[in-house]
């Protein structure tokens, strides 16, 4: 998978990727104007054509207009993008991440309980005994 290090903008384009399917630069332009981004057309689609050329998006001739998709998911780059900041600010390490997550805000019962359910869920690690 290509590097998927994103911007804020580069990340606002793909959402509008990932929630449609697909669009064309005047549609990714029109639904980032509804979410208050003052860009210019022309703009949208620089960015469109250097995330493709990142291997990020893909496009499909439609008429005369490029129709874009994404060309990754969106687990994969959330997942991408985590690992580089838990490496950079945590020394790869996910109990800091964690630690760091819970440390910084109020964290109701209700957001506790999800996180225990997701720790229990987890697979065990191939090489534990599990009693059986």
């Amino acid at each position: 998978m290509p590097d998927p290090q994103l911007s804020d903008l580069q990340l606002a384009l793909l959402r509008v990727l990932w929630d449609r399917g697909e669009a064309t630069a005047a549609e990714v332009h029109e639904a980032l104007r509804e979410v208050d981004r003052a860009l210019a057309p022309t703009t949208v689609a620089t960015l469109l054509s250097r995330l493709e050329k990142r291997g990020l998006v893909l496009h499909a001739l439609r008429g005369r207009a490029y129709v874009y998709r994404a060309a990754v998911a969106e687990h994969e780059v959330r997942r991408s993008m985590l690992a580089k900041v838990t490496d950079f600010f945590f020394a790869g390490d996910p109990a800091a991440l964690v630690s760091h997550l819970l440390g910084g805000r109020e964290v109701s019962p209700e957001e506790l309980a999800a996180i225990h359910r997701l720790i229990e869920a987890r697979p065990r690690e191939s090489g534990e005994d599990d009693g059986g």
